[in-house]
């Protein structure tokens, strides 16, 4: 057994793995891919503690965006290099490829899945995953999830799904902003729904009721990423990512990234007195000025609002996103643009059509389209999604 006391009754698919309560790695050479989130409760990394675990061997290491340990901005590419403990190879799955080559899976068993999704489409780590798995499909390699929950909680749903011609990396398959899945749930939908058809397990969670929080469970948070600080960073984020494919700054470079939005020109207290006359549930604003750091408008002051939630059960994230978009977009429109491309390795589409999935929900924000007609026009896809989505879910 390994030797940590268990503070949370939640137990993740690395801890059953670390402590022989699910073996299915025993025996076998296994890539890993992991970054800052692939710890245990103690805050003990998986690699060292895989790398020393016997009847493991652990071969190579794959980082995703951000990087193993986590330290790249968005969009920035990573290369490969050692580990820095343990002397491994790790070789970046957010540089010169996004897929696994047959090179860095050769004289492997298994490859292995442990990073901690945030519960929204858009977060390329899932997508990070399916690569993976066709890439074990491919090669005849088992694929491993060592699953984590979501830290969001796996009931509510909400959003549109991805159109044909608007799937990217920031959404390889037609899933709904906020999927209410974890990783090995959207694994298993993913192989069977989209015939990727590898040879997959996922290691479940024990003790994870699907409507809990993850400050509810006893886990340590760990950042994601650099710009998803914390619980509620990931709350706001299914609506306020959708601010990164518009000229607005979404709060990178401050404290509080996609709970504050802004820009120089934008009016503080007339955006929150016009989005407090929506009557958005669970959410209040307060008009606010800051100064990023660093990408859009460093140095500049910008003014905008902030995002607080008061009741998260109710509150809706994209929804509130649409009204966020909606308020800046007419109160200052001949400034307000929409993000060009290049963006998340999409030369063509405009970002923020590909983080919406379509390019109707822009047209809706610049019609002034009212929040409950933008609302209506996906619920019948989103009401057949949920529909399969069931057949997949593992915690009831």
């Amino acid at each position: 057994m390994l030797a940590w006391d268990m503070a949370s009754s939640v137990m993740t698919g690395l801890e059953r793995i670390l402590t022989s309560e699910a073996d299915v790695l025993e025996g076998k050479r296994i890539g890993l891919i992991a970054n800052a989130t692939t710890v245990v409760q103690t805050l003990q990394h998986g690699i060292d503690l895989l790398y020393q675990k016997q009847g493991i061997e652990l071969k190579v290491i794959f980082g995703p965006e951000h990087g193993l340990r986590g330290t790249a901005q968005d969009l920035e590419e990573v290369d490969d290099g050692p580990d820095s403990v343990t002397g491994l190879p790790v070789k970046s799955l957010y540089g010169k490829t996004l897929i696994p080559n047959r090179e860095m899976l050769e004289g492997l068993d298994a490859l292995v899945f442990d990073v901690q999704d945030v519960g929204s489409r858009y977060y390329t780590y899932v997508w990070t995953m399916s690569y993976a798995m066709k890439a074990c499909a491919r090669d005849n390699l088992e694929f491993v999830v060592l699953d984590r929950p979501n830290p969001i909680n796996g009931v509510h749903v909400e959003g549109n799904l991805i159109e044909e011609d608007y799937l990217s990396f920031v959404g390889l398959y037609p899933i709904p902003n906020r999927h209410g899945m974890t990783s090995g749930e959207l694994a298993k939908f993913i192989n069977a729904e989209f015939d990727i058809g590898c040879d997959l397990t996922v290691v479940e969670i024990r003790g994870w009721p699907r409507n809990q929080w993850f400050d509810e469970t006893g886990l340590p948070w760990v950042m994601p990423s650099p710009n998803m600080p914390t619980l509620s960073t990931a709350t706001v984020y299914p609506g306020a990512c959708l601010i990164e494919g518009t000229n607005l700054s979404e709060g990178r470079g401050t404290t509080r990234p996609f709970e504050i939005m802004g820009a120089p020109w934008l009016g503080a207290e007339e955006l929150a007195r016009n989005l407090e006359a929506k009557n958005l549930p669970g959410v209040l604003f307060r008009p606010l000025s800051f100064v990023p750091t660093f990408q859009k408008f460093s140095d500049e002051l910008c003014r905008g609002v902030q995002q607080h939630i008061t009741d998260r059960e109710t509150y809706r994230p994209l929804l509130t996103g649409y009204a966020i978009l909606q308020a800046a977009y007419r109160q200052n429109n001949d400034k307000f643009e929409w993000r060009p491309p290049p963006y998340e390795y999409e030369y063509e589409r405009l970002a923020f059509d590909i983080l919406a999935g379509n390019n109707r929900v822009r047209q809706q924000i610049e019609a002034d389209t009212s929040l409950h007609e933008i609302e209506a026009s996906y619920q019948e896809d989103l009401a057949n999604f949920k529909v399969v989505r069931e057949q997949h879910l593992m915690y009831k």
